[in-house]
């Protein structure tokens, strides 16, 4: 498991009764960590991709199934949760914080409860060589 993405969950704090949306969730790695710290609380992700969708959700398979988590297709400029609100909200290396942040946060923020918090982080993936 990775420790970039390991201190990134470490560093929100999640509280067993959060309620959590991650933007472009991938294979599912930050909702497993988000997950195990969730008691009574709950998880949802989303992600363009079906593929890392399917990963995500067989990943997570556990939480799913003890209605913790769940994983949608979406997109964060077509994300339609009606009235859902989250305690923290958060991305990591989605392409839409760096090349329209302001955009990307206003979208990012309507999810927010009150008092709720958006955390960002973006870096380039390292290469392989």
């Amino acid at each position: 498991m990775s420790d970039r993405i390991r201190r990134f969950v470490e560093t929100m704090q999640i509280q067993p009764n959060d309620r959590v949306l991650e933007i472009g969730c991938g294979h599912g790695v930050a909702a497993t960590l988000v997950c195990a710290d969730l008691d009574g609380g709950r998880y949802l992700a989303i992600d363009r991709s079906q593929k890392m969708i399917a990963a995500a959700a067989t990943r997570n398979a556990a939480f799913v199934q003890a209605g913790v988590a769940r994983f949608m297709l979406g997109s964060l400029e077509s994300l339609d949760l009606g009235g859902e609100q989250f305690d923290k909200v958060f991305a990591m290396r989605v392409r839409l914080f760096i090349e329209d942040p302001e955009r990307a946060h206003a979208l990012a923020r309507r999810w927010l409860a009150p008092g709720g918090r958006l955390f960002v982080e973006y870096d380039e993936p390292k290469k392989m060589s």
